[in-house]
């Protein structure tokens, strides 16, 4: 399995500062934030406990959070880890803290691994991690996707995406729109690709970042933005609750499940598709066995009926690509999407 490589297409407190603004890759505060985590953060050696970890590097409830648990369920459910496999959240700098504690913290540890997505390689790109690069870490595989969506409140006044569209170009400052990466992000970049598709200027898109999509759909929920950014598996059961409903998906081709019926972006004319792969990276500094012992074990979980049952629960779908060929698909997007952020005015 480990050759095996399926391609796919691309993947209320930070609101003053930085709503209706395009960030640029040189923004100082995700490098003051990682230089503060790097020069205060006292994890050790001695400290760290026993068994296994992943790392979500945002809040509960987003896709990095929902990566961890899906994973750690079947891990856990195969009896594959020593005890308890469990999850550990560290939100912060769009993933930034997490990668920054992974390199500057937990080098050598083979019992620890963190998720990973194309925001990860989108914030690298960027050189949004300070100095930190895709060479710090050891990509060890990705074994499941997840589709982008555009969502808004049942009582929004769009019924439809050309609805929204139509009213973002007449006037795009006055809607707001939310995620749960941090700017210049994936969600972000999303929304910009179809701006960019739609007719509306880049510049003028308003997006509010958030720790995790948890805390975005939150924001939507509650009235504070107009639109949330984000994937299928952060909105399914808000969609079957009647609490949200979907726009487009940002897809080749429609979902099952709830969004059955929701079409795709392209569709309705704006070719635009984003899939986000779930995946991780391991920190620095393991040895070459034991990197391989968890290729093994993502080979191990990603065949199991466990996975299966656990993937389609979880609303995600079928993607596996590990070791030597997902290190390569690794370094490979990062160029990609360094020269994507140039076409969307993210980098000069």
């Amino acid at each position: 399995m480990s050759g095996r490589r399926i391609r796919v297409g691309f993947h209320l407190r930070q609101a003053a500062a930085s709503a209706g603004r395009v960030p640029t890759a040189h923004s100082p505060l995700p490098l003051l934030l990682l230089a503060l985590f790097l020069l205060t953060t006292g994890c050790t050696e001695g400290g760290r406990a026993s068994g296994w970890e992943c790392v979500a590097p945002a809040n509960v409830g987003g896709g990095w959070d929902l990566t961890c648990r899906a994973f750690s369920r079947t891990v856990n459910d195969l009896g594959l880890a020593p005890g308890l496999m469990r999850v550990g959240n560290l939100p912060g700098a769009g993933g930034g803290i997490g990668f920054a504690h992974m390199v500057g913290q937990r080098g050598g540890d083979e019992a620890v691994l963190a998720a990973a997505s194309p925001a990860t390689l989108l914030r690298l790109a960027q050189g949004q991690f300070a100095h930190l690069t895709e060479e710090d870490v050891r990509w060890v595989g990705a074994i499941a996707a997840d589709h982008g969506v555009v969502a808004v409140r049942p009582d929004a006044p769009w019924d439809h995406l050309d609805d929204f569209l139509q009213a973002w170009r007449r006037d795009p400052r006055a809607i707001r729109i939310s995620g749960g990466s941090a700017s210049g992000g994936q969600d972000h970049v999303k929304m910009l690709l179809l701006a960019r598709e739609a007719g509306v200027d880049p510049r003028s898109v308003r997006y509010i970042p958030f720790d995790g999509g948890g805390e975005a759909m939150t924001a939507l929920l509650g009235g504070f933005v107009e639109v949330f950014s984000g994937d299928v598996t952060q909105v399914d059961a808000q969609v079957e609750a009647g609490r949200l409903r979907v726009l487009a998906i940002l897809a080749s081709e429609r979902v099952g499940g709830a969004l059955a019926d929701v079409p795709t972006a392209a569709e309705r004319g704006y070719p635009v598709t984003w899939v986000t792969w779930r995946g991780f990276y391991l920190p620095p500094g393991i040895s070459q066995e034991g990197y391989d012992r968890w290729v093994r074990l993502m080979e191990e979980v990603g065949a199991s009926p466990e996975w299966a049952v656990e993937r389609e629960r979880s609303r995600l779908a079928p993607w596996f690509l590990v070791g030597s060929d997902f290190e390569g698909f690794v370094r490979e997007e990062v160029r990609s999407l360094r020269e994507l952020s140039r076409q969307v005015g993210l980098l000069p």
